[in-house]
């Protein structure tokens, strides 16, 4: 029967343990998770900036083509059919 003792002491023992183990797991996990959140977020709004830069790129790029700048006409030229293709597409919608 001591034996018998011994090993339901070693098993609770182990059990214990391993609870802990999953105990420290699940808590890292939750950490991980909530830092991949944070890190998502400020993904997005990296993501968010460099669309926004690149925008006030591109408006400012047309805008130098646009008031005298030689350097490329043709560039401009084709942007603004370019919006006055979107512009006659979304009046089309619009008459639908």
């Amino acid at each position: 029967m001591s034996e018998l003792v011994k090993v339901v002491d070693s098993l609770e023992n182990k059990i214990s343990k391993l609870l802990h183990k999953m105990e420290l797991l699940q808590q890292t996990n939750t950490r991980l998770e909530d830092e991949l959140n944070t890190l998502k977020n400020e993904r997005e709004k990296v993501l968010e900036s460099v669309s926004h830069w690149e925008n006030k790129y591109n408006s400012l790029k047309l805008a130098d083509t646009m008031f005298g700048s030689n350097t490329d006409k043709t560039e401009a030229k084709l942007k603004i059919n370019a919006l006055i293709r979107e512009l006659d597409y979304c009046i089309a919608q619009l008459a639908e």
